[in-house]
Parts: C-alpha cells; sequence; structure tokens
C-alpha cells in the first residue's frame, strides 16, 4: 500500500518542485536586473558534491541525478512557455523507450540495450551487507553511483525527471500554486483521474498479451511512467485542495518547518538508515522486516520533525540549506 501510494510519486513531487524552486530564484534575481543561470549551474555543481557525500551513505539517492539533469533549466528558462510545454510533453513520453517499441514492431531481431550492471549491484549489495564503514563508502561511490545512474537511465527516470523540472518551472510562471487557479487543479485532478486507471490496469494486463520482451520491457516503462505521473498529480491536486479549501490547512503550515529542512532531512535519513541496517552499523538488514522499518521510519520522521520546529524557531535555514546557499553565493 506504502509503495502504491509513493512509489515513484514521491520523487515526482519533489522534482515538481525542484523546478519550481528554480523559477523562484530565478524570478528574484531577474526582478533584481541579475542573470541567475550560471549562479545555479555552480549551485548544481556544489548539489552534485552534496549528492556523492549522500550517496556514500545511500546508493539509490536522487541527488546527483537531479544536479546532473537540472542543466537543462538555464538551458530552456528562456523559452516561452508554449516551448517548454511542448519539450516537457516530448520528455514525458519517454522518446527513446517509446523509438525502441517502434523498431521492436518493425525488427523482430532487435533487442532492446540495457546497461549491464548486475555486476556493480551485487558488488554494492556485497559491502554494505559484509563490508566495513570506509569499504561500504568505496562500494557506494564507485559501484553503487554507476549502477544507480544506469538504473535511472533504463527505467525512464531522466527523462521523466527533466520533464517534471520543466513543468515545476511552468507552474511558477503561471502562478497554479495560487489559490485563485484552483479552478485548473479541478481539471487536472479529473485528467489525471481519468487517465490512471487505465494506466495502471494496461500496465498490469501487458505481460499477458505481449510476449516480445524488446517490446514489453520499453512499452510497460512508458506506462508505468505515465501511470505514476498521473498519480502523483492526483496528491498534488490533493494536497493543494486540503490547503486551501479545508481545516487541514492548519495541519499543513505546522510541518512546514519539516519542509524547510528537506535537505538536511533527506541526508540525515540516509546517514541513519545506512547506520541502522548495513554491516559497518547495528547491521539490522537481516532482523528487520518491512513493518518493524516502517514504523522505525515513522519514530524517525518524529524525531526529525520535532528537531525540525526546534531549530527553525532559532533559524531562517536548515543546517545543509545554509551551507548549500552560502557557497552558491561565494564571491
Amino acid at each position: 500500500g506504502l509503495f502504491f501510494m509513493f512509489g515513484g510519486k514521491a520523487y515526482a513531487v519533489f522534482a515538481l518542485l525542484f523546478g519550481f524552486s528554480f523559477f523562484i530564484q530565478n524570478d528574484n534575481q531577474r526582478m533584481r536586473g541579475n542573470d541567475f543561470r550560471l549562479r545555479f549551474c555552480w549551485r548544481l555543481i556544489l548539489l552534485f558534491l552534496i549528492g556523492n557525500i549522500n550517496a556514500s551513505f545511500f546508493t539509490a539517492e536522487v541527488l546527483v541525478l537531479y544536479s546532473l539533469v537540472g542543466f537543462i533549466l538555464p538551458l530552456t528558462c528562456r523559452l516561452k512557455d508554449k516551448w517548454v510545454f511542448l519539450l516537457a510533453c516530448v520528455l514525458l513520453i519517454q522518446p527513446l523507450p517509446l523509438y525502441y517499441v517502434i523498431r521492436a514492431c518493425l525488427d523482430p531481431s532487435f533487442i532492446t540495450p540495457a546497461i549491464p550492471t548486475r555486476s556493480f549491484w551485487d558488488a554494492t549489495f556485497a559491502v554494505q551487507s559484509h563490508g566495513s564503514f570506509l569499504e561500504t563508502v568505496r562500494g557506494n561511490l564507485w559501484e553503487g553511483q554507476i549502477a544507480s545512474l544506469a538504473w535511472a537511465w533504463d527505467h525512464g527516470r531522466v527523462f521523466q525527471t527533466a520533464a517534471l523540472f520543466l513543468l515545476g518551472v511552468l507552474i511558477g510562471r503561471r502562478g497554479l500554486f495560487q489559490k485563485e487557479n484552483l479552478k485548473v487543479w479541478n481539471k487536472i485532478l479529473a485528467g489525471a483521474l481519468i487517465a490512471f486507471f487505465p494506466l495502471y490496469g494496461l500496465g498490469n494486463m501487458l505481460p499477458a498479451f505481449i510476449v516480445n520482451k524488446s517490446i514489453l520491457t520499453p512499452l510497460s516503462l512508458i506506462i508505468t511512467s505515465l501511470s505514476n505521473f498521473s498519480f502523483m498529480l492526483v496528491l498534488v491536486s490533493g494536497v493543494i485542495f486540503a490547503f486551501y479549501n479545508t481545516n487541514m490547512h492548519y495541519l499543513l503550515m505546522k510541518i512546514t518547518p519539516y519542509g524547510k529542512m528537506s535537505l538536511t532531512n533527506y541526508i540525515t535519513q540516509s546517514i541513519v538508515g545506512s547506520m541502522l541496517y548495513y554491516n559497518w552499523g547495528f547491521a539490522l538488514h537481516n532482523q528487520c522486516g518491512i513493518t518493524v522499518s516502517c514504523l522505525a521510519g515513522i519514530a524517525f520522521f518524529i524525531l526529525q520533525f520535532t528537531f525540525c520546529r526546534w531549530w527553525m524557531s532559532h533559524h531562517s535555514h536548515g543546517p545543509m540549506e545554509y551551507i548549500w546557499k552560502r557557497a552558491t553565493w561565494l564571491k
């Protein structure tokens, strides 16, 4: 149930907001007469370094991917809305897997290419299960990063992430998070619900009808990507409606300290999770099942939330957010 709700969707929300945050920063600098593009490129380089610190603890992190794909934002930020939207749509439909599907339909001998990463995953899993701290860091930063980035490429995350960045920029340009645009979200919610159920059902049905793996694999990727995107829009529109139209506005405002420290919280989760589950720490990967791990996650969230409320009552930024901001604006 948790994977159905958040698997492939939570990261998509994060990607959407990453593009939205770029719009805010870029627009603020534009109004001051500054060109933010080169500064943002430097900010992405810093994010790459921060992401590798995070990756040394948690293999499947997204910051390194965001730092690489994020260069599409300064490259496209001067385009008109219609071209940004068109590019986002092209990326959303996964152009490379779509080409593979068409190619496999026309040529039965065609085999969909995939990056061979099994040896990298095996090496990463081995050091996480049996290695020391330094062995785990080295494995995570080399084999783990290669495997993670290759997985993102093979599973369409690169194209989808770029598309979500661009859509986040468009949301900022059009002011869609403002209350007066709730009617737009009504349409988005309706369209997302209409699209999600047939896409989700089709994704589950495809293996029963398509035998050719060179067609099935990329087509399933496209369908699953669009299905997750649709459900992500349901989640986003639901939060927006709850924020503006229900009594949950007060509750949602209460958790804003956690959101303001999202980078700090994300990296802290990687460090603590690595310590709990990997061999260099308490090696609980053999003792804790899904239920216990879920409860541990809830307990750690409560601890983080308590710390965030205290920290933000004394500071304007979280620790990692402050470092990233100060390093961004070094003279």
